[in-house]
């Protein structure tokens, strides 16, 4: 059903790889998805994908202060060693504390040129240089969002169910990719569209966050990426998952004793296009309709 949707949403999207560096060393990488919009340099995703930059700004100026703290500690000549050293232990560092990051936007050495980034409805679109474009073109059309019905089959397409192991180079201080990591596969699920979902007012209290909800879960690594139909049309993008519990129990028995335990149905998440076009227009970023 979904063969010639998967092959046009697959000529716009693109992987989205974060890879952050914590106080202790470790390297985290996580995997998302973003939409390729125009020719103009724009692209589009969950606006959950790019929270390692203002989480690293907000350990910057906790390190920051946690090294004041120990100057200051260090410059009081009234302290002999031993105190000096028990009083700096008593600094309180966080290990997780992110020291470097990147968000790789499908490309080495992206430049972006601005964002526009709505926590409130989990979108931000950013544009970057047109260089990195160079290849592509076929760009989404975006549903109209009078003309969504529930009950349309829909899916959801981005990477998941892949592991990247980013390592970082302390001589050049440059996260560096292993060389078998692209391409990454993409991967699908289907769902139905089952309702919309408003769930409170913007940050500014001008729109309604609204969602559409489809009876399949979002995959890890599908944050960001496009819900469409079987013309590959963009429904929604995907921004989280929901757990709704069924209302009933399951019983198993195990090692000969009975276990009980409440069942659930997990749901996937989307921005509605209603939302989508409406912040495409309010910054005049191209985009095309779909009818």
């Amino acid at each position: 059903m979904f063969k010639e949707a998967y092959e046009i949403a697959s000529k716009y999207i693109k992987p989205l790889i974060v890879v952050l560096r914590y106080q202790d060393k470790s390297v985290e990488c996580g995997l998302g998805t973003l939409i390729i919009l125009n020719d103009e340099g724009w692209i589009m995703t969950a606006a959950h994908n790019l929270n390692a930059s203002n989480a690293y700004n907000q350990h910057q100026l906790e390190i920051k202060m946690f090294q004041e703290k120990v100057d200051k500690i260090n410059a009081n000549p009234k302290l002999n060693e031993n105190k000096r050293k028990r009083l700096i232990k008593a600094v309180k560092s966080n290990p997780k504390w992110i020291t470097d990051f990147i968000i790789w936007l499908g490309a080495d050495k992206i430049q972006i040129k601005e964002s526009f980034v709505y926590n409130d409805h989990d979108i931000a679109f950013i544009r970057i240089d047109k260089l990195f474009m160079k290849g592509i073109t076929e760009y989404p059309k975006i549903k109209d969002p009078r003309n969504l019905k529930q009950g349309t089959s829909l899916c959801k397409l981005g990477f998941p169910f892949y592991h990247i192991n980013a390592t970082f180079d302390e001589t050049t201080n440059k996260f560096i990719f292993p060389k078998n990591t692209f391409p990454i596969p993409r991967f699908p699920i289907e769902g139905i569209y089952t309702r919309n979902l408003i769930t409170g007012k913007s940050n500014d209290k001008t729109m309604d966050v609204m969602y559409i909800e489809t009876s399949s879960p979002g995959l890890k690594g599908q944050s960001g990426g496009p819900i469409i139909d079987i013309d590959g049309n963009i429904y929604a993008v995907q921004s989280q998952n929901y757990t709704l519990p069924l209302g009933f129990k399951g019983k198993e028995e195990i090692n000969g004793i009975e276990i009980e335990e409440s069942q659930f149905i997990n749901v996937g998440v989307g921005v509605h296009t209603e939302t989508i076009v409406t912040l495409l227009k309010k910054h005049k970023i191209k985009h095309d309709i779909a009818p």
